[in-house]
């Protein structure tokens, strides 16, 4: 006997992360086993150091979940440092939404917070952003 699926069951969670000007669109998906795709590749062929998998995707190491899930990323600009902790902050706030007791567990880690550092501008006269000419007194 077949079982007809409900649309429950196909539902997902989607979620954005950024950092720098990096944007991260994930979603994630109940499924038998988790699955994790970044830019239509598997997530050990995009980041392929293994600080940038576990940056990535630290939530799942920080939280453990019974349920598994089929994990989608759309992400780009940026750098791939960038790119990876974009996409942690988009799984962080997909697994909120899916379990908001989780928040106390990723808001203590710090997985919550856009970072908001980034490159300061160039301002003109300056050779960087900071740095000057040497001053000669005479």
């Amino acid at each position: 006997m077949a079982v007809a699926k409900t649309k429950e069951e196909n539902r997902y969670i989607a979620a954005t992360g950024r950092r720098k000007t990096a944007v991260a669109r994930a979603r994630l998906t109940p499924s038998a086993r988790t699955i994790v795709t970044i830019n239509n590749k598997e997530v050990e062929k995009y980041f392929d150091t293994e600080p940038l998998r576990v940056t990535a995707l630290e939530p799942f190491l920080k939280v453990s979940l019974p349920t598994q899930f089929a994990i989608t990323v759309i992400v780009h600009g940026g750098g791939i440092a960038g790119q990876a902790t974009a996409v942690r902050h988009a799984i962080s706030r997909a697994l909120i939404e899916h379990d908001p007791s989780l928040r106390t567990t990723l808001k203590k880690e710090g997985f919550l917070k856009r970072d908001p550092r980034a490159k300061e501008r160039r301002k003109f006269g300056l050779r960087k952003a900071r740095k000057r000419k040497q001053w000669s007194k005479r």
